[in-house]
């Protein structure tokens, strides 16, 4: 099958989906979901407007009638990882086609073109009680993956009243995600003070050859498509962006991506995502890491937003670690993975 042209099915035809669609969508999304999610659904399909080769979305038509649609948006460097991946962000079908078939032919539209970009992994997250997203998540060859969904309400902040053990900070491995000192006094802590261990600024466009630096200090590659990606799209919607960098000694030493959300599968309010977080390793142990999370708990306040999330490779120890005296836990959510050999 080729996704970039109409193909037919018993049911439907499988195309790319269009900005024309965005009303039969909302119109799906809301039928399914109990309530209007427009505004996120309308900044997905322009995220694809704008970056065509980050973004898979299909639809299912039939004599003009949306039946159903998906969309997956490709991962290159998100919570630390290093390969590509495409994330299942969302995908609907109409109540009445539901069970026919319609969602595996969408489903087959994204693995196909997700082959054909060189992408070898399909990834996504649930809600451990939505048994008929899981259970659909099983039907198409998805597994638990080896990740860890933690979270934070931006309120909770008691960890600074814990005594400081500075002589338990764990050594760091160099790895993208280095989250400053790892000790766990003070890692939750909002009070200006803590802000002061850097100069936090909300990034702009002027920092980008400064992260690429830094993130090429950290990783050893040169990803500046990706950083610069993310900060056209912080820059271009700052209402889903909320991205910082951090200076100590007039120079860019540490930077956050995250977004706001309101979309995926089982999210009833809006959250931020933590996509990536780094430090220049000559800073490390200086508490930028947690001078970056103490300002990013701070404007998430004032934004309302009152939950904080991210995905961290189980084997990462000492980054849970560090993420669980900052106060986050174990989130509710599941992640899945599927490997792309055969569709099955």
């Amino acid at each position: 099958m080729n996704p970039a042209t109409a193909t037919a099915t018993a049911a439907a035809t499988i195309r790319p989906l269009a900005p024309a669609d965005l009303e039969a969508v909302v119109a799906i999304d809301a039928e399914a979901e109990g309530r209007s999610r427009r505004e996120y659904i309308e900044r997905r399909l322009h995220a694809a407007q704008r970056e065509p080769a980050l973004h898979a979305q299909f639809a299912a038509e039939q004599d003009g009638q949306l039946l159903g649609f998906i969309l997956g948006r490709v991962m290159a460097g998100e919570f630390g990882r290093r390969g590509r991946g495409l994330r299942l962000e969302l995908f609907g079908v109409a109540r009445h086609w539901r069970g026919g078939g319609v969602g595996r032919s969408l489903f087959e539209a994204l693995a196909v073109w997700a082959r054909r970009h060189g992408i070898g992994e399909l990834r996504t997250a649930a809600l451990w009680r939505d048994t008929a997203i899981l259970s659909w998540f099983d039907t198409m060859g998805f597994d638990l993956a080896p990740d860890r969904i933690v979270e934070c309400a931006v309120g909770d902040a008691p960890i600074s009243a814990r005594e400081d053990r500075a002589g338990d900070e764990p050594a760091g491995d160099g790895s993208e995600i280095d989250y400053g000192r790892h000790d766990a006094a003070g890692a939750n802590d909002h009070d200006r003070a803590e802000r002061d261990t850097a100069d936090v600024r909300t990034m702009t466009q002027a920092d980008l050859d400064a992260i690429v630096r830094v993130d090429r200090r950290i990783t050893g590659s040169d990803r500046r498509d990706y950083i610069g990606g993310r900060l056209a799209e912080a820059l271009g919607e700052s209402a889903v962006r909320v991205s910082l960098s951090a200076r100590c000694d007039g120079a860019v030493v540490g930077y956050l991506m995250a977004r706001a959300d309101l979309g995926d599968f089982g999210r009833t309010e809006p959250v931020a995502v933590i996509d990536t977080l780094g430090v220049d390793p000559d800073y490390a142990h200086r508490g930028v890491g947690r001078a970056l999370l103490s300002q990013l708990f701070a404007n998430l306040g004032a934004l309302r937003v009152e939950r904080v999330e991210t995905i961290v490779p189980q084997h990462e120890l000492t980054l849970l670690a560090f993420m669980y005296a900052a106060g986050f836990a174990p989130a509710q959510r599941l992640s899945f993975g599927r490997r792309l050999g055969a569709v099955a």
